[in-house]
């Protein structure tokens, strides 16, 4: 299959009239400064489809039951126990079914993989399913009915805070010891797709103990995703239990590398910041999640400039946007340093910096190749040329315009791994998955 476009995000920049030629799901050429021939299928614009590293898919059936204010102190720790009475009532076919309404959204918005945190394993009352991998079917369900590409990152989850505390009657449905947690795994692993992978993800440091973290990493040579510093509160128990912040405890005790991600990693010192820079890891930023739950702003500016690696997220999925992300890293830091354009360097496009750099940062973060390149899967977005949006707009200030100025409507189509699953904006089984979305909504919530 052969798809034509007049301009084309290549590694190296904007091209016209690109031909890219696809085989088994996998872009086989790109030939820039081509004509279309008369078996190709010609588009405006096109761009990679974006990675989203951070997602736990159940949690887009509770956006928008959270936003009451129930205390003076609402803050993080208060909307996990909304979210835990929440999650105490989904069955598997519950999970795949939010899931997958999740995935359809995130295709519309223009990511084409997802990293699914995924830590629903146990049964209502807590028990081990017969299958230890049945949550995890659902989320492969989910991923094969809207065509997504999935990073699944089965999630280790023993304690309620640091130090081994026992845990909580609302973490039950988490629970694992080593030796579940190794059969789950495995078992997760026979359920996969053939172009899915599989990693890790040790929940935070207060879920795990140092030995249990050691373990769970031993399991894996793919991706180790790990909550840390997300909240405040988090790093001063982590600072009373251990001594040191927990992204400092990691960087002292863990062999963070490249196939690490710190996810949120918001409050960090000076030094923290350029350490995890320098040590090849991807800090996975949701900073819609991020805003929506008061957790503070990462320290975007510095860690780039020291050479960091970024990925975004949409975490709690309480809005799925791929442009939505990266518009809210930037205002972030132009909120706190009350100053313009600056996650770019000078001279450059914003937009193009963080796209570049998003694109980059997941593609090592879940374990894929991306871009217009041989070999790299066929995930293609085309935009929307006749969005307002878009009016006068040149190659260059395309990002720019589809970051900061977009609405609704800016994404035509989506190509996942080749073929079409997103058309004039819409998920070609969006009405299929809406609906049943509402039945399981409507029994979960009436």
């Amino acid at each position: 299959m052969d798809l034509w476009f007049e301009n084309a995000l290549l590694p190296a920049g904007w091209a016209e009239r690109v031909t890219v030629r696809i085989a088994a799901g996998r872009i086989v050429e790109v030939l820039p400064g081509t004509d279309c021939t008369p078996g190709a299928e010609r588009h405006r614009v096109a761009i990679p489809g974006l990675g989203n590293v951070h997602s736990h898919g159940f949690q887009r059936g509770m956006a928008g039951l959270s936003e009451r204010r129930g205390r003076p102190d609402d803050d993080f720790w208060s909307w996990r126990e909304i979210m835990y009475r929440f999650l105490d009532r989904l069955t598997p076919e519950d999970i795949a079914a939010i899931t997958a309404l999740a995935y359809a959204e995130m295709l519309e918005t223009g990511y084409t993989r997802v990293g699914e945190f995924h830590y629903l394993h146990n049964d209502i009352d807590g028990g081990r399913y017969a299958d230890p991998a049945e949550t995890a079917g659902a989320i492969v369900a989910a991923a094969e009915q809207t065509g997504i590409g999935l990073t699944l990152l089965p999630v280790f989850y023993a304690h309620s805070d640091f130090g081994g505390r026992l845990p909580k009657p609302g973490q039950r449905r988490f629970l694992s010891d080593l030796d579940g947690f190794a059969a789950l795994v495995e078992a997760s692993r026979a359920k996969l797709p053939a172009d899915a992978v599989l990693g890790v993800a040790p929940h935070s440091l207060r879920a795990v103990t140092p030995e249990e973290l050691a373990a769970v990493t031993a399991l894996t040579d793919g991706p180790i995703h790990i909550h840390a510093a997300e909240q405040v509160k988090e790093v001063e128990a982590c600072e009373q239990w251990s001594g040191a912040r927990p992204v400092e405890w990691l960087l002292h005790n863990a062999e963070v590398d490249a196939r690490w991600t710190l996810i949120h990693a918001t409050h960090l010192t000076d030094a923290e910041t350029d350490r995890l820079a320098g040590s090849g890891a991807v800090a996975g930023l949701c900073p819609v999640t991020e805003a929506n739950l008061g957790d503070g702003i990462f320290p975007a500016e510095r860690y780039l400039a020291a050479g960091g690696w970024i990925a975004t997220g949409t975490d709690s999925n309480i809005q799925i946007d791929a442009a939505a992300e990266l518009r809210a890293l930037e205002y972030s830091q132009r909120l706190s340093q009350r100053r313009r354009a600056i996650l770019a360097p000078e001279g450059a496009s914003v937009g193009e910096t963080l796209f570049d750099a998003a694109l980059a940062g997941a593609g090592q973060a879940l374990g894929v190749e991306t871009g217009f390149a041989p070999g790299a899967p066929a995930d293609i977005v085309s935009l929307n040329m006749d969005h307002p949006s878009f009016a006068g707009a040149i190659a260059d200030t395309l990002l720019d315009r589809w970051i900061f100025a977009g609405r609704a409507g800016t994404i035509d189509c989506v190509w996942r791994a080749g073929t079409l699953r997103v058309v004039r904006g819409e998920h070609v089984a969006r009405s299929v998955i809406a609906n049943h979305y509402h039945k399981i909504l409507g029994r979960l919530l009436g």
